[in-house]
């Protein structure tokens, strides 16, 4: 009954309903065409240095974009640049089974990185004004869920299409999905994504104002910090896994398969059974354990002498992954105004794709060093830290789970409101222990006494002597 009921969402927000089917058709249709790219660009050129370009190709324009664009996402109708991204998309899949060289592979996947770079930031952002408050958590974790089936299913499916017809058959299907996509965002109704008027202070004030809500806004900064430091770990595993599963475990392709596989069941069990989860526990609690749950999975998995020993902590330390993610994305969602929400979705993603970068480029150099299973280790050891960071950066979230929504959104008219001021402080300063309500009202006495003593003097002073 309770995953009825929580797919009834789907029937009971229309708008979702076609964001979530939306998401559904262009995720599996990216994925497979994602093993395409990669197979095109390597076959042709028989170098990993190329396939590294269309990696970076790919995340490279959503670091940019949000350090420099995320504004648009606000400014913008979220539901326009939402279907012209994906129209954007549509037609660099349609022109790829007519390019014939890398370099325009590579030049075509970063067009459609930065339409990815727009449309996401535009769905996260848009999502909170789709639905109930008390449905986000759940929207939230049913959209991550298909987004990880799809990462599942559309590299099996663009393998076998792969193998069968070549890279023009998951080109043209991928193209078909963002067609249909585009098709089912059109269908909610103009301004549903978007509940204020866009505030602008001019594009550059907006970036500095993103940046500085980012900084100074509890929530925000929860998610930009703890997230930073665990995707240190993720590239160390990203970049190891398959060293780890071919060489250390001597697993050879099935092995690393069955690892894949592992995180995928792993991300969606933790994905969806994220919102009865937070119901229960809290976000402070289920944030925290969840990133420890990374750190023991695959601390467990990167000790283990075998791959059936590794699956299950691998899936475990997946799911702990899948319902951390729906947390960063509640922090977030919750923790910026509608009008600056985008933008600080933008910002946050492109610190995270910049950092993830860094560390699958260390990971790399680090695992020929010391080894694949030395460097899971260390990537169980930093999301422990991350556990770490992450309850020391969620203080100011009350242990009643009914409470959490107030502190976020206290914390969020808080940080607006000083950079609406323009005095935006470098961190919010903690309640002064002192002023109880007692104190508070001696001070307010004082200062009327104050008050009642000026104007005496000024009805005084303006008497004949």
């Amino acid at each position: 009954m309770e995953s009825t009921s929580r797919l009834g969402l789907l029937r009971r927000s229309p708008s979702f309903g076609y964001l979530f089917l939306a998401t559904a058709g262009s995720s599996v249709g990216t994925y497979l065409a994602a093993i395409a790219l990669t197979v095109d660009v390597y076959d042709s050129t028989g170098s990993g240095v190329w396939v590294a370009a269309l990696l970076i190709a790919d995340f490279l324009p959503i670091v940019l974009i949000g350090l420099l664009l995320g504004p648009l996402v606000d400014r913008l109708s979220r539901r326009r640049l939402m279907i012209f991204s994906d129209l954007v998309r549509f037609g660099v899949f349609a022109l790829l089974p007519f390019v014939d060289s890398a370099a325009g592979v590579v030049g075509l996947a970063a067009i459609s990185g930065v339409a990815t770079g727009f449309f996401l930031p535009a769905v996260y952002a848009g999502l909170p004004n789709l639905v109930p408050d008390e449905e986000l958590t759940n929207a939230n974790s049913l959209l991550q869920t298909v987004e990880t089936l799809a990462w599942m299913v559309g590299p099996v499916v663009g393998g076998l299409m792969l193998t069968a017809w070549g890279t023009t058959v998951p080109y043209t299907v991928n193209a078909i999905t963002f067609v249909v996509s585009a098709a089912l965002v059109a269908r909610i109704p103009e301004g549903r994504l978007q509940s204020d008027d866009p505030l602008t202070r001019g594009h550059w004030r907006d970036v500095a104002d993103g940046l500085k809500l980012v900084v100074t806004a509890r929530p925000l900064r929860t998610v930009l910090v703890v997230w930073n430091v665990v995707l240190l770990g993720a590239g160390a595993v990203n970049v190891a896994e398959v060293v780890f599963a071919k060489d250390t475990l001597s697993a050879g392709d099935l092995g690393f398969g069955l690892i894949i596989a592992a995180s995928g069941v792993g991300l969606a069990l933790g994905s969806f059974l994220a919102a009865p989860a937070l119901g229960k526990v809290g976000l402070r609690r289920h944030y925290v354990g969840s990133i420890a749950l990374m750190g023991v999975g695959w601390g467990g998995a990167a000790l283990s002498g075998t791959i059936w020993l590794v699956v299950p902590f691998v899936i475990g330390g997946a799911a702990g992954n899948g319902a951390a993610i729906i947390c960063n994305r509640l922090l977030v969602q919750r923790g910026a105004p509608d009008q600056y929400r985008g933008r600080a979705l933008a910002t946050i993603m492109s610190s995270n794709y910049a950092v993830l970068g860094v560390a699958m480029a260390a990971a790399g150099v680090l695992t020929d060093m010391f080894g694949a299973r030395a460097i899971w280790i260390a990537a169980g050891v930093i999301y422990l830290f991350g556990a770490l960071v992450a309850l020391a950066m969620t203080r100011w979230l009350p242990e009643a789970r009914a409470d959490d929504l107030d502190a976020i959104e206290a914390s969020s008219e808080s940080a607006v409101a000083a950079l609406t001021n323009g005095a935006a402080p470098a961190f919010e300063p903690e309640p002064e222990p002192m002023l109880n309500g007692t104190y508070a009202s001696g001070l307010e006495r004082i200062a009327t006494l104050l008050e009642e003593i000026e104007a005496r003097r000024a009805v005084e002073a303006r008497r004949p002597s």
